[in-house]
């Protein structure tokens, strides 16, 4: 999330809204962001539309030799286009409204760290906030670990509120969950609680075959965090050496092998039927 709306309400000050009141804190997605997203799902439905018609003629006519690159063209394109749609529907639904006396949460309803098309609303005052947890889920290996933190309320009634995540690589800006949670147990007057570190399933998250609150999971030791951060900058190092290799050795070809030795072929030129 690249932008961030953070404004204070109406008559609100820096020091409170009134004497011993936090101040109004509204989190959104910025203007100029929903402006950008809009244009290109704009731009990129006429294109996106056009292929099933251009797959429909070619199969009616007979003509199959390049339906395979249709095929995988049109899966990009309609990966591409879901992709907009849901940070489409992010930047207009989602909002964090951090008020006086209550919290009003408009947030993605779906699992996992991605956030999908349905939204739930929650509302209500901080004291029925029992605990703000915090959690470090890390999915992967050692060879593109991600690492998220995850925040959470707890209401008195039992209810659990899900408020996102946190890469602890680049952290949103437009909604900083960490902080978020911050304010909200500051206000609410409880410690946030942090759950420690577990490793979790990507698909398994996303297909809610594993919630969290059911059965305890092995917890991770920062020791074995630190080991998967050496081997993955190790995986990188090797990457990267392997990468600057091969484009060594394609410059230093070019430029000790004579242009006669390479084949010069010419391509057979095709002529249209008459």
């Amino acid at each position: 999330m690249s932008e961030a709306t953070t404004a204070a309400a109406p008559g609100a000050t820096a020091g409170g809204t009134g004497a011993g009141q936090p101040e109004h804190v509204v989190y959104a997605v910025g203007g100029f962001r929903r402006l950008v997203i809009c244009l290109l799902v704009l731009l990129l439905l006429p294109f996106a539309a056009s292929l099933p018609i251009m797959l429909h003629q070619r199969i009616k006519a007979g003509q199959t030799d390049d339906i395979a690159g249709l095929l995988i063209l049109s899966t990009g394109f309609a990966i591409i286009l879901f992709l907009l749609l849901v940070n489409l529907m992010f930047s207009l639904r989602a909002r964090v409204d951090l008020g006086p006396s209550m919290v009003r949460l408009t947030l993605p309803a779906g699992r996992g760290p991605t956030p999908m098309l349905t939204y739930r609303t929650h509302e209500f005052p901080y004291g029925e906030v029992a605990a703000v947890e915090t959690r470090r889920e890390i999915y992967g290996g050692s060879i593109a670990p991600v690492m998220l933190r995850g925040a959470r309320i707890v209401r008195r009634d039992g209810t659990i509120v899900k408020l996102g995540y946190d890469s602890e690589a680049n952290q949103a800006p437009a909604f900083p969950y960490l902080e978020i949670a911050e304010k909200i147990a500051a206000r609410a007057g409880v410690p946030v609680t942090d759950q420690g570190s577990v490793h979790r399933s990507a698909v398994a998250k996303m297909m809610s075959i594993q919630g969290r609150g059911t059965a305890p999971e092995p917890q991770i030791e920062q020791a074995e965090i630190d080991r998967l951060n050496r081997q993955h900058l190790l995986v990188i190092l090797a990457l990267v050496a392997v990468l600057v290799m091969l484009v060594g050795g394609g410059i230093w070809r070019d430029m000790t092998v004579p242009p006669s030795s390479h084949s010069a072929t010419p391509l057979p030129i095709r002529t249209a039927p008459r």
